[in-house]
């Protein structure tokens, strides 16, 4: 005799754990689509908003773009706080040495040779500080009717061959037909399905602010690539002088403009420099940047992340999938880290919204079995590339410094390898989000 099911106070299609970047993109999708949706989090979301909790800025490649849009995130992206997104129209790629000028020999790439984008614009990406996105997710999961918010709470969850029963800390039972675990590289739903992880710690670290400048960048980032780890300057949306807040009185002294800057430094030496009093951290910026900006100037904190890399052994198990974080991690180098994750989210969306759509089982051993094969692939060649990139480009052995400054004057030549690097650099490749753009549409009506 089959067991009693027991009783629930809910019955969702999916539960998400784990309301971060992916893990909300994947709540708010599958609610636009219709589907029932809970998104967990042990943190409460609106302090998230606040300008202390997450100084980093996002690259959003056109293929995540689509995604955000469909997903109805986009549009919420609050302009009063940080201006608008900023377009990167040129990516300018260098090697050098602090305090030197950088090689002769550089790779240019300008997004209005290289054709629009999935948009229609053309831009490689859109610079979208972390804080501004998390306003814009809070808000639209608010807003969704067949959505639920659970945080900050937590759950003890059971996965069954027939679906997942959650107990919430508050007394409440939920069950799904899918938990998808969102809740970045130390997951537990990971570790408790017994799912192994290959992990590389890079013992260096990512030094993350933002800078004021006097000149303007006009769209143009620089990804530059020093002995101790690579130098990314990433543009900004211009600050309003009227505004309020450090960037507004920059802009009202002279420095108008501004970037973001993630700076890779050795562990031992990223204290050091994270000590430094602003002047002097902003002349440490100007050796590794150059002065093509101008004077610059350090607006709000600063903060310093460990670097690694981490690939999970498979992306399923029993009812459950992962995403994002949870599922990999790769180095900053080629500053494709949120954008891989928003791939999982618009590979796994697409598979949901289209068994749902069939009436078939949407946590079901053939769909994760698709996802899987959608995805972890892609990762895989995401991680390759870029821990080679990183072993390539940082360190200053000088046949390889030689070797490697002359390929990326070739590359500079060769307009169809220039073409493929900037596809992956827009998003549209290893499954871009352009297929799930119409069925998420069509049924947007259903959610509001």
């Amino acid at each position: 005799m089959m067991p009693t099911p027991e009783p629930a106070d809910a019955e969702l299609d999916v539960l998400v754990i784990g309301a971060g970047p992916a893990g909300g993109t994947l709540a708010a999708a599958l609610a636009t689509a219709g589907l029932s949706v809970a998104v967990l989090d042990a943190q409460a979301l609106p302090p998230m908003e606040l300008p202390a909790f997450d100084g980093r800025a996002y690259a959003i490649a056109a293929g995540s773009r689509t995604l955000l849009d469909a997903a109805g995130v986009w549009a919420l992206i609050p302009r009063e706080l940080s201006g608008e997104p900023c377009a990167i129209t040129g990516i300018r790629v260098s090697d050098g040495r602090p305090g030197e000028r950088p090689s002769r020999l550089h790779l240019h790439f300008d997004a209005k040779e290289m054709g629009a984008g999935a948009t229609g614009e053309e831009a490689f990406g859109w610079m979208v500080e972390a804080r501004s996105l998390r306003v814009a997710l809070n808000a639209r999961l608010a807003a969704l009717p067949n959505l639920e918010v659970l945080a900050p709470m937590t759950a003890e969850l059971e996965r069954r061959a027939e679906g997942v029963v959650a107990r919430l800390s508050d007394g409440r039972v939920v069950r799904a037909r899918l938990a998808v675990s969102a809740e970045g590289r130390n997951s537990s739903l990971r570790g408790g399905a017994g799912i192994g992880a290959a992990r590389l710690d890079y013992r260096t670290h990512a030094i993350v602010c933002a800078i004021a400048h006097e000149r303007p960048h006009r769209g143009g980032a620089l990804e530059a690539f020093l002995p101790n780890g690579p130098f990314a300057q990433l543009p900004l949306s211009d600050a309003d002088p009227a505004g309020e807040g450090e960037r507004a009185q920059a802009a009202r002294e002279g420095f108008p403009h501004a970037s973001a800057i993630v700076w890779s430094e050795r562990a031992d030496l990223a204290p050091h420099f994270m000590a430094m009093g602003p002047e002097a951290f902003a002349r440490e910026v100007t050796r590794r940047m150059g002065d093509h900006l101008g004077r610059v100037r350090l607006v709000g904190g600063r903060w310093s992340y460990p670097l690694s890399a981490l690939q999970a052994m498979r992306f399923t198990d029993t009812r459950l999938a992962l995403v994002g974080d949870a599922a990999h991690g790769i180095h900053p180098i080629a500053g494709q880290g949120l954008n891989v994750g928003l791939r999982d989210v618009a590979a796994l969306a697409e598979l949901l919204v289209a068994a749902k759509a069939r009436g078939e089982d949407v946590g079901g051993p053939a769909l994760l079995a698709a996802y899987q094969a959608a995805r972890r692939p892609d990762s895989l060649v995401m991680l390759g590339a870029t821990h080679a990139l990183e072993r390539l480009f940082g360190n200053d052995f000088a046949p390889v410094r030689v070797a490697r400054r002359l390929g990326i004057a070739a590359v500079d030549r060769m307009p169809g390898l220039k073409g493929f690097f900037a596809r992956r650099a827009m998003g549209m490749g290893g499954g871009a989000a352009s297929s799930l753009l119409p069925g998420l549409l069509s049924r947007r009506g259903m959610a509001g």
